[in-house]
């Protein structure tokens, strides 16, 4: 119980990997009305799950927590599938700061990586099923969405943490299935979230960082 604990505390809000001031998009949809409610919201959150960084972050973190991961290898394919400037630095930076932190707690030199691939590194020793891993790992991302829906559509907290609820179903299969994934099985299909990255860096007024 101590390493899913500990698992749980690395990854919520509190702990100082500074993801509320990433969007992943979200504030550019918002901004030209293609989010306006939960629904348009949940949908382009399940989108992001299986077809764009949540499936592959998924993928990335279960390969990382293999005894015999190369995680340089690992963090330069990381690296090599980011689809903007933006996204690698949202990634880059989250990790950097979870990685400088777990190391602190844990007394592990830690190289900072991209998220996913710091994320499995650090919790190998955990001993926890790869599966509960990126299934707690795609809830804390999408919480974080969920968050700023709330604030910036804004959805108010029960429609927020409605769609959370709406999303945990995709959330358990994707992390039983990317367990089972091999990194053949990495790939995107979020052309519009992509674009939305894009476009985030050249919006005049901006709340978040991606």
């Amino acid at each position: 119980m101590t390493a899913l604990l500990t698992l749980v505390q690395w990854l919520s809000p509190a702990f100082p990997t500074g993801a509320f001031a990433y969007s992943h998009g979200l504030e550019r949809v918002v901004a030209a009305g293609d989010v306006t409610n939960a629904a348009s919201f949940e949908a382009w959150l399940r989108n992001i799950l299986h077809h764009g960084a949540g499936w592959q972050d998924a993928v990335l973190l279960c390969a990382a927590l293999q005894p015999d991961a190369d995680h340089d290898a690992l963090d330069a394919l990381a690296r090599a599938l980011q689809p903007s400037s933006e996204r690698l630095r949202e990634s880059a930076e989250q990790g950097a700061a979870l990685a400088r932190t777990v190391g602190a707690l844990t007394r592990r030199p830690l190289p900072q990586r991209l998220l996913p691939v710091a994320a499995g590194e650090a919790a190998t020793p955990l001993g926890l099923l790869p599966a509960q891993v990126a299934q707690l790992y795609l809830h804390s991302f999408a919480g974080n969405l969920c968050t700023i829906a709330t604030r910036h559509v804004p959805l108010g907290q029960t429609e927020g943490q409605g769609s959370l609820s709406r999303l945990l179903p995709d959330i358990e299969t994707l992390g039983s299935r990317a367990a089972t994934s091999t990194l053949d099985d990495l790939g995107s299909c979020a052309v519009a979230a992509d674009l939305a990255a894009f476009q985030h860096e050249t919006m005049d007024v901006r709340i978040f960082r991606t």
